[in-house]
């Protein structure tokens, strides 16, 4: 006979006990949620919700028996809790008994939270909401708002919540998904009221965020405005391209807007890679290093690669991830991240050319600030990519409030961008300010040249005893290289002198007061034309810094002899045809350069024509010149002066321009003159 021991079987009875009671428990369905009183107000639905991953429509139904299912908590999202890093469908339930107060029936509504990602609401198997688009071809909305739902009259029933999780991003920490705050219950009225002091609530918390948006659009709308009336002011613009990128993304990503999480993030990509840039070209002009090739053709490069990995991971964002290639999508958005946070760290590079530069403190505050931040976005950018892999939470941290200030929270990256925005407004003003002074004395100084100029323009030309004479002068800019002098001698013969000097602007209408003066002193008593090339050339060798000066110089009397030199100029023409001048060097490039005479006769109604090469190559739109083949037919329809300087003018100038044409007039015609300059145009007769 066998005895009971009591001691032997005594753990395996407690082991068939306690599995038996997990048996009856997960047997035993959740008793339901009891709201009592209903209508005093509104209450939170947390504590446990039954919870199931995957998807089946049948869920939804208020009969279906899920006892089985496991249980969450609905106060932080499910990969916060026990399904980390899971993407796709999950489902909510919850038996809820409503209780309103006696002889009260208030319409019953919901206030749900913002649900990672698209959703649909079903309450005793009837769909009563959603949000955003479930595969395939799911899309979802990025809803900063709570959202309410009216349900009629209060009762008992089944809350059921479909819920599809878009797959993580690769700096995503995989700890979202689904709910992270319980939904509320309770009369609209209450509902609504809520809601109302949410939006309040968040309001205030923006204010901040709202006042800084406003100053970006200040910036972006003046910087912008000033630029357009002076488009050297590169800074201006990047300015206001870094204030204009940066609001545009506060515009998609912070405000309560009716886009989708897709598209307002796929917006934000590119406009980031504009605001980077926007520093790095600010830096390059603040820190004036704008004249090194070299920097410049790398800031080129690296906001080319900007762009283009900025626009292709938005594009990347808006493709559809709920399908089977996904891992694809996910693998390219990693690889698009890599070069993006590499080239953060750029404007060390700037800086470090920078350094030993003699530059204001508001010039270095900008270059330390703007590294400074793009830095820490970086730093941000970096450890969080494959957190959900790594589990490295410093990402999270850094970006976590500091403190809080009249209801607006401020973290790391806040302060920088405000103090990034002080300060490189206060430098641009500076830079204004000092490029504004800089522009004001030049100015002054072209003021005066060209009064000089004027001066030396002849204001009428001498009347010439059997000619008639033309002249047109347009200089390209305020001053010009180009010049003419025409002195009547007292043996009624004439000197004419027509030239060009190398450059445009101030420098090379310093030159032309410094022949004219020449000229005027020589003409009294020199009469040969090579031995006034002669002069002028020694008076310019050495004083052009690698310029040079072509020039002709003509004599002439009544009888129409002439006797003309070159130096290096284009020949003019007599009548049709060019005139065969010896070839010589341009004033200035040789000390002990030598010219040759040409000696010709004017016939009655012959007609010379001067010009500088600024009739010759004048350029169109197309990037085409006048050539000599439209120079030639237009000789041929013997213009004046003026006619052929409007026809270059009109082409396309690209260059100063002067004609002079010289016609020999029957004897007993009398003989006139003409002159068109800037600000003068006379004629006498």
């Amino acid at each position: 006979m066998r005895h009971f021991s009591p001691g032997k079987w005594l753990p395996a009875f407690v082991l068939l006990v306690f599995a038996c009671t997990l048996v009856a428990r997960a047997a035993t369905p959740p008793a339901p949620l009891n709201i009592e009183g209903l209508g005093k107000g509104t209450v939170a639905l947390g504590g446990d919700w039954q919870f199931h991953v995957g998807d089946d429509p049948a869920w939804a139904s208020p009969t279906l028996d899920d006892s089985s299912w496991e249980q969450i908590k609905v106060d932080k999202p499910w990969g916060a809790q026990t399904h980390f890093g899971y993407t796709g469908y999950a489902w909510y339930r919850r038996h809820v008994n409503f209780v309103p107060v006696p002889g009260i029936q208030p319409d019953l509504a919901f206030l749900l939270p913002p649900i990672d990602d698209a959703y649909e609401v079903y309450w005793n198997g009837s769909l009563v909401g959603h949000q955003g688009k479930l595969p395939p071809h799911a899309f979802y909305y990025r809803r900063l708002a709570p959202e309410s739902i009216s349900l009629g009259q209060p009762g008992s029933g089944v809350l059921a919540f479909r819920v599809w999780k878009a797959p993580y991003f690769s700096a995503d920490s995989g700890e979202a998904g689904g709910l992270n705050r319980p939904p509320l219950a309770g009369p609209a009225d209450a509902i609504a009221a809520y809601k109302g002091s949410l939006n309040d609530r968040w309001l205030r918390g923006r204010l901040f965020g709202f006042g800084i948006q406003l100053i970006y659009a200040l910036i972006a709308f003046f910087g912008f405005a000033s630029w357009f009336r002076n488009r050297r002011q590169w800074v201006l613009f990047w300015m206001s391209a870094w204030a204009c990128a940066l609001l545009l993304s506060s515009f998609f990503t912070s405000l309560r807007l009716p886009f989708t999480s897709s598209f307002s993030s796929s917006m934000q990509q590119p406009l980031l890679a504009i605001a980077d840039i926007s520093i790095w070209y600010l830096l390059l002009y603040l820190l004036e290093l704008d004249r090194n090739p070299v920097l410049r053709r790398s800031t080129r490069i690296l906001a080319c690669i900007s762009i283009f990995c900025g626009v292709a991971d938005g594009i990347l964002i808006l493709l559809d991830w709920s399908g089977p290639h996904v891992m694809v999508l996910q693998i390219a958005d990693a690889l698009l991240t890599i070069p993006t946070m590499l080239i953060e760290a750029y404007p060390l590079v700037l800086i470090g050319f920078a350094i030993g530069k003699r530059l204001d403190t508001a010039r270095w505050l900008v270059a330390i600030l703007g590294a400074l931040t793009q830095l820490t976005l970086g730093f941000q950018n970096f450890t969080g990519q494959g957190q959900r892999f790594t589990h490295w939470t410093i990402s999270q941290k850094a970006s976590r409030p500091l403190f809080t200030l009249f209801g607006s929270p401020f973290d790391i990256s806040t302060l920088e961008f405000a103090f990034l925005l002080i300060s490189i407004v206060y430098a641009v003003y500076r830079y204004s300010v000092e490029q504004s002074e800089r522009q004001g004395a030049l100015e002054q100084e072209f003021r005066s040249a060209q009064e000089l100029q004027q001066v030396l323009i002849p204001e009428t030309l001498p009347s010439l005893d059997g000619y008639a004479v033309t002249s047109a002068y347009r200089p390209a800019q305020q001053v010009g290289g180009d010049f003419f002098q025409l002195i009547a001698q007292p043996d009624g013969s004439a000197l004419l002198v027509l030239g060009d000097v190398s450059g445009k602007g101030l420098k090379a209408a310093m030159t032309v007061s410094l022949i004219v003066g020449t000229i005027r002193t020589v003409a009294d008593t020199v009469d040969d034309p090579a031995e006034v090339l002669s002069i002028l050339n020694r008076r310019l060798s050495g004083r052009l810094k690698d310029g040079f000066v072509t020039c002709l110089a003509l004599r002439l009397d009544a009888e129409g002899d002439c006797v003309l030199a070159s130096a290096g100029h284009p020949a003019p023409f007599l009548n049709r045809h060019e005139l065969n001048l010896p070839g010589a060097l341009p004033l200035g490039l040789d000390l002990n350069a030598e010219y040759e005479t040409v000696r010709f006769h004017l016939a009655v109604g012959d007609r010379l024509t001067l010009y500088t090469d600024g009739l010759l190559e004048a350029r169109n739109s197309a990037g085409d010149i006048f050539s000599f083949e439209r120079l030639r037919a237009l000789i041929a329809t013997q213009p004046d002066a003026k006619q052929a300087t409007d026809a270059a003018v009109a082409f396309g100038q690209d260059d100063d321009i002067t004609v002079m044409t010289l016609t020999r007039l029957a004897p007993g015609v009398a003989s006139t003159t003409s002159l068109l300059a800037p600000d003068l145009v006379s004629s006498s007769a």
